[in-house]
């Protein structure tokens, strides 16, 4: 399961919380202008918009996780099991593969406005990348710095959704999550009042009670009401250091501890890595489970002229700084 958000401040911000029991060998992988994007069923694009995401790259093909491109247009796929809905090939129709569809929108899109023209055409096909890796079933936010939509695949047919509140968990449908909203307008930031009864006296005990019956455990629709609230209300200094510090906060408010999600045997579902993008910047930002420190890599300082993928492996070891 997971999470993702955007956030705005002086800068345009967009990241994902990464929740699963198991990790592949993702690392945060660059792709230049010139690499020669390949597809199963259209035609291939050799020069492009360049690519910072967090990818498992396998065959020299990055499958990426979340990204963003150089003109500050972010994506990231997240688990939608039983919902997704994949098609069967349509020659009338651009058949992409879901693990194509980042790169295939990332390369060519800089705004919501063209994403949306590009998906006009669009059939996400049930396409498999190989025998061992099966089509994973998706839901994908898409972002740019001024709004989100929301995309899903599903048996009677592709949904695009506005989504005005830039947040995106799993199942259900990001339909249901908007309707959902609807049940927790009266949470408050501010102390509550006594709309309970004239005729009884309340003691509000402790701080915080204006968000009694905010959702603490980790189901996606639970999730997604907590990280809203918490976005919503979210307040950070304009610099870059205060803005990502929020914004791994924000995730923060959401993030799974290992042991909470048993996913049978001796599996537990964990946050393996949290992201921020500066969407303004290329600078993507990433901690993970057991390194908590923020690690940041720069798109603009690699040759994105290149034809070469670029790649950082993740530090995931634990960085205390002892102080005596």
């Amino acid at each position: 399961m997971c999470t993702a958000i955007t956030y705005n401040t002086k800068n345009h911000y967009f990241g994902r919380n990464l929740d699963l029991e198991y990790s592949y060998k993702e690392t945060v992988t660059i792709t230049p202008r010139n690499y020669p994007f390949k597809f199963r069923k259209v035609k291939e694009i050799n020069t492009h918009y360049a690519l910072i995401g967090m990818a498992y790259v396998t065959d020299n093909y990055p499958l990426y996780y979340d990204a963003i491109n150089e003109k500050g247009l972010g994506m990231a796929g997240l688990n939608f099991p039983k919902n997704a809905y994949y098609n069967e090939i349509d020659s009338s129709l651009d058949n992409i593969a879901p693990f194509e569809f980042i790169p295939w929108v990332l390369s060519q899109c800089a705004s919501i406005k063209e994403v949306k023209e590009l998906l006009k055409k669009i059939n996400i096909a049930n396409i498999n990348f190989s025998d061992t890796l099966p089509t994973s079933p998706l839901h994908w936010i898409i972002s740019d710095k001024e709004c989100s939509i929301t995309v899903e695949s599903v048996k009677d047919g592709l949904k695009i959704y506005d989504n005005p509140v830039g947040v995106l968990t799993n199942n259900p449908t990001f339909d249901y999550h908007m309707l959902n909203l609807n049940n927790y307008m009266s949470l408050s930031i501010e102390q509550p009042v006594n709309n309970f009864s004239s005729k009884l006296n309340f003691d509000i005990y402790s701080r915080g009670m204006g968000a009694l019956g905010l959702p603490g455990d980790l189901s996606s629709a639970s999730r997604f009401v907590k990280v809203a609230f918490t976005k919503m209300n979210s307040l950070s200094n304009p610099t870059e250091l205060s803005s990502v510090s929020q914004f791994f906060h924000i995730l923060g408010s959401v993030e799974q501890q290992r042991g909470c999600v048993h996913m049978g045997e001796d599996k537990y579902e964990i946050t393996i890595y949290s992201s921020c993008c500066n969407m303004d910047e290329g600078i993507y930002y990433y901690k993970t489970y057991d390194n908590s420190r923020i690690i940041g890599v720069d798109m603009h300082k690699e040759n994105l002229e290149g034809i070469n993928l670029i790649s950082y492996e993740l530090q995931k070891e634990k960085q205390i700084l002892m102080q005596n």
